[in-house]
């Protein structure tokens, strides 16, 4: 039997304090473009995500994205749930293009976590974006490819890392298949295999 494990992957997002002004200006929120995940290419976590499994996780995550549940939290936790109390931004928008997984995040700046992100980018500082997700990896060479048993979960908002991998919960960190269950309800589990059938 294949464990899953708690996968996380790294992107930044640029912006300048004039596009910041210009998003609050235009909609009262803060909002955020960036790229949220790239398929078929090497990061800095030693893994690489098949273009054909990244392209249907983001296809299922528009259900998230409609139903306003497409939450993430100021950093990572060691969980692979999203906690409401922890919800910093949600995802408005997440679209593949040639490989690449483009996305809107606007700050939730009510919540504590969002306030806390909303204070950073007022000073400037440089965020980063992580997937989360459950799944395997396979070796290859001197890399690890993520297997079709895949399921993202969520973006999370975080800082720049010093150092590769610096926020990748440990390999041994396991979920069971009743947290899998658990964590994505019956509803989302049949839209997910209707569209792996519909594709």
């Amino acid at each position: 039997m294949t464990e899953l494990k708690l996968l996380q992957t790294y992107e930044t997002f640029e912006y300048t304090p004039e596009t910041i002004k210009e998003s609050i200006e235009k909609t009262g929120k803060i909002l955020l473009k960036g790229i949220l995940q790239k398929a078929d290419t090497l990061n800095q976590n030693g893994r690489v995500y098949p273009a054909h499994i990244l392209e249907r996780e983001i296809r299922n995550y528009q259900k998230f994205i409609i139903e306003n549940r497409s939450l993430g939290e100021c950093d990572h936790p060691e969980s692979s749930v999203v906690n409401l109390k922890n919800a910093s931004h949600i995802i408005r928008e997440a679209i593949i293009k040639d490989g690449t997984v483009l996305g809107i995040v606007e700050i939730l700046d009510k919540t504590p976590s969002g306030a806390i992100l909303k204070g950073l980018i007022e000073s400037g500082v440089k965020l980063g974006i992580s997937s989360r997700g459950v799944g395997s990896t396979k070796k290859q060479g001197d890399y690890h490819v993520v297997q079709d048993d895949f399921q993202l979960i969520c973006f999370d908002m975080v800082s720049e890392p010093s150092t590769p991998g610096a926020f990748m919960i440990p390999e041994g960190k396991t979920i069971t298949k009743r947290e899998l269950n658990e964590l994505f309800n019956k509803s989302d589990r049949i839209d997910r295999i209707l569209n792996d059938i519909l594709k």
